[in-house]
């Protein structure tokens, strides 16, 4: 099976890139962020053509979080949850779903803005009660993949320049300390997994011409459960659709399963 992530920042403006990746990629599952758009403006029924069934959770203008399941899976769907239980929150960033007997989370991590402010606080308030629920997910599940745009650079070589994002959100020690948390769960990072030419982003600015020089972050990410580590046999970053026209400012991670 073959699992995806991908921050399209507006579905609407994205939605043929979305139909184009797919039918090139492979792609069995795709999980998105920042839908951008309500639940009643999802195009299921143009993705449903294509050969995709959806769940999604929208919010107009901001956030939102779906997946995308190839014809022919099976999913469970008294399994869907919609933002993390027990935490109340007004913004759509959480759909998890068990597909083929795998707990696959789509979640779109808050972006804190700057350390010190209220919605950097939210962010950590976010991550930790995101820790406790993916705990009791992984108790209940031996094979989870949490997937998404996690707004974390994890070490200094996913910056493409750590000095000048030094003291900055995304890169900050307390963003870092929440993902290696997730990583102390139990949970695998699916890219670190291989061996990879240095210097690969998911996520390049609009402005200064950042994707082309490269001036970019890996901010979105594939953890796995253990379980799934062992059968997963690559994961890559594809920049490909980041090169075309009204393209999303980040990249599709891709990780093949068996």
């Amino acid at each position: 099976m073959k699992i995806a992530t991908w921050n399209v920042n507006s579905l609407k403006v994205r939605q043929q890139h979305v139909i184009d990746w797919l039918e090139t990629s492979g792609t069995d599952v795709l999980c998105l962020q920042e839908l951008k758009l309500p639940d009643e403006k999802f195009p299921r029924t143009e993705l449903a053509e294509k050969g995709y069934r959806s769940w999604f959770a929208g919010q107009k203008t901001y956030n939102g979080v779906g997946i995308l399941v190839r014809d022919g899976l099976s999913v469970d769907e008294s399994s869907i949850v919609r933002n993390i239980p027990g935490f109340e929150d007004p913004q759509q960033r959480v759909i998890a779903a068990t597909i083929e007997g795998t707990r696959v989370i789509s979640a779109y991590f808050p972006n804190g803005q700057a350390p010190g402010t209220d919605k950097f606080a939210y962010k950590l308030r976010w991550l930790a009660a995101l820790h406790d629920w993916i705990a009791s997910e992984m108790a209940l599940h031996p094979k989870l993949a949490l997937l998404g745009d996690y707004n974390i650079a994890p070490e200094d070589r996913d910056v493409h320049d750590p000095k000048a994002w030094e003291g900055q959100n995304l890169v900050s020690p307390e963003e870092r300390a929440e993902f290696v948390r997730l990583i102390e769960l139990g949970l695998v990072d699916a890219f670190r997994r291989f061996e990879q030419p240095e210097k690969l982003y998911s996520w390049w600015d609009y402005r200064m011409m950042a994707f082309r020089r490269n001036a970019g972050l890996r901010i979105d990410h594939i953890l796995l459960s253990k379980a799934l580590a062992e059968v997963c046999s690559s994961c890559d970053i594809d920049k490909v659709p980041r090169k075309w026209d009204q393209p999303s400012d980040h990249a599709p991670v891709v990780a093949q399963l068996g």
